[in-house]
């Protein structure tokens, strides 16, 4: 099977107008975000921090992934061992049910393998406050979690009304499946519109989640303690990608990674991401680092009707690992199983929150990340450059090193991609990941 990229390029006058837009300047800390690391130069911080000096100690660093601790201290897993399986199962068929749409699943999963550690269930109204008002969650040492998005489970009047004083109740698949139990529950109310301008900064019609999963879904919240009865399987032929953070941890203690760089796509690979990985990659070896090892971790749940599908992301992935763009020793691809809310800053501190959890100690971060353009206007949805400053300073997630997206583009001197050189900008043209389109 071949596979070709094919890249639409703007026309000049816009590429150097974008180009002149995407270009920023960055200053650094005085030290370094996570532990001593000579790699601090290249991390993105808020432009009124002081400027880095140059690092020191940096051959004498040893890092393992597995030691980057997951947000609360220990990685949640909510798979109910084998042994229970059949009394819990038992014990569910007794109890109210409450049926789960296909995103409602696919929050069971994460949930589950830890991606929101400490989180243990859908969230209680306490947890779904703090959420929705901090982007943080509290914890009983007081300490402080990054939890920018609000997980939860919505139910109608009529569930409501079934479940009556009921502690526990069953959760039911798309396919009449026995999913989990949800433990202590609370029932409480879905304000849809202060839940909706909290996340994404307005109520405009045409946001993608909001018109698929909010809008529809009922006008009560459910939280409790989450038991799920057996791993989430979609029989896709892409579940062996499907890696849970405790099963990347130890893939990155087998490879004896001392660095772990996370990059998220939503759309195919191309060969501006692909320099932009390998430089990446080189530019930690440099500063010390033995054997950084790259996280290519596309998103895996709901996306909306335009984004490219999930098995052809994966197969043009897979080709370029093939094709030797990028290097299978040092590279793992696995898919991120959340749902995609295109809610911007808000939703990039759980994108990032998430690779903590997974062992990742840097995140690659681009231009407008998780955003869209807005529904109605015809103009970007977020500020650009807010995801890439609001991840420098958002609450819980000091000790993941940030690492700025260095604008790619097509030098049509060298005849090649190259990262784009401000005082020859005619030199170059430039490509969004947002244009490309595979064919096989």
């Amino acid at each position: 099977m071949s596979l070709t990229i094919r890249l639409h390029i703007t026309n000049t006058a816009q590429l150097h107008s974008t180009i002149k837009k995407c270009h920023y300047r960055t200053k650094f800390k005085t030290k370094p975000i996570y532990h001593s690391n000579p790699f601090a130069p290249y991390l993105l911080i808020h432009k009124e921090m002081a400027s880095l000096s140059s690092p020191s100690n940096k051959g004498s660093l040893v890092v393992k992934s597995s030691l980057i601790e997951p947000d609360g201290g220990q990685l949640v897993d909510l798979v109910v061992p084998e042994i229970q399986r059949a009394a819990k199962i038992s014990d569910a068929e007794t109890m109210p049910k409450v049926r789960l749409t296909k995103i409602d699943l696919e929050w069971v999963h994460v949930i589950s393998e830890g991606w929101a550690s400490p989180l243990k269930g859908f969230m209680r109204e306490d947890e779904y406050l703090q959420s929705l008002h901090f982007n943080c969650l509290r914890m009983k040492d007081g300490s402080v979690v990054n939890m920018s998005l609000p997980i939860v489970l919505a139910i109608d009047d009529e569930v409501k009304e079934r479940i009556g004083v009921s502690n526990n109740v069953a959760l039911i698949g798309p396919n009449d499946d026995l999913v989990g139990i949800l433990r202590s529950i609370e029932i409480y109310k879905h304000n849809k519109e202060e839940r909706i301008a909290r996340t994404w900064g307005t109520t405009a019609p045409g946001l993608p989640y909001v018109e698929e999963v909010i809008t529809p879904a009922g006008n009560w919240l459910i939280g409790g303690d989450l038991e799920v009865l057996q791993p989430i399987k979609y029989n896709d032929g892409l579940d062996h990608y499907r890696l849970s953070p405790q099963q990347l941890r130890k893939e990155f203690d087998k490879r004896q990674a001392d660095a772990v760089f996370a990059f998220q796509l939503r759309n195919p690979v191309h060969n501006g991401h692909a320099l932009l990985m390998n430089d990446t990659r080189r530019r930690l070896l440099e500063s010390g680092y033995k054997n950084p090892i790259l996280l290519l971790h596309p998103l895996g749940g709901f996306v909306k009707a335009d984004d490219v599908p999930l098995d052809v992301r994966m197969e043009q992935h897979s080709k370029v690992l093939e094709d030797g763009v990028l290097d299978p020793e040092t590279t793992i691809v696995a898919i991120f199983p959340s749902p995609m809310l295109y809610a911007g800053p808000t939703e990039v501190q759980w994108h990032a929150k998430a690779r903590i959890n997974a062992g990742a100690n840097f995140y690659i971060v681009g231009r407008d990340p998780a955003g869209m353009g807005h529904p109605t206007e015809k103009r970007d949805l977020y500020d650009p450059d807010h995801g890439k400053k609001v991840l420098s300073m958002a609450p819980g997630l000091e000790k993941l090193n940030i690492l700025p997206f260095r604008v790619a583009a097509y030098d049509t001197v060298e005849k090649k991609m190259a990262f784009f050189d401000p005082s020859r900008a005619k030199d170059f043209l430039f490509i969004s990941g947002t244009k490309v389109s595979v064919q096989f």
